[in-house]
């Protein structure tokens, strides 16, 4: 344990850090199962109720990415990366039902 109290504090900083990085990171990845199933569900059953469905959690994984990218839990890059997967994937699908028909 640390004697100094700047050491003290650091470490209760740092696990603060580490919490709200956690936290980001975890909802990031949720928000983007939540999406990919939610493209897999528009492949299978196209409709545009699927779309919304499919619109809505895109947006709200955007926003979180960006939030994390804001706050430093994310690099820019990575965020980018990340956004770029959501879009591909919607894209792929896309592709695949316009070659269906």
């Amino acid at each position: 344990m640390a004697n100094i109290k700047s050491a003290v504090k650091r470490i209760q900083i740092a696990e603060r850090n580490r919490v709200r990085n956690k936290s980001y990171k975890s909802a990031v990845k949720t928000l983007m199962k939540n999406y990919f199933a939610a493209v897999e569900a528009y492949g299978s059953n196209p409709s545009d109720d699927a779309m919304q469905d499919v619109q809505q959690r895109m947006a709200q994984a955007y926003s979180k990415i960006d939030k994390a990218v804001k706050r430093g839990v994310l690099h820019t890059n990575t965020g980018a990366r990340k956004k770029a997967r959501l879009a591909r994937a919607l894209k792929r699908q896309q592709d695949a039902l316009s070659q269906a028909s």
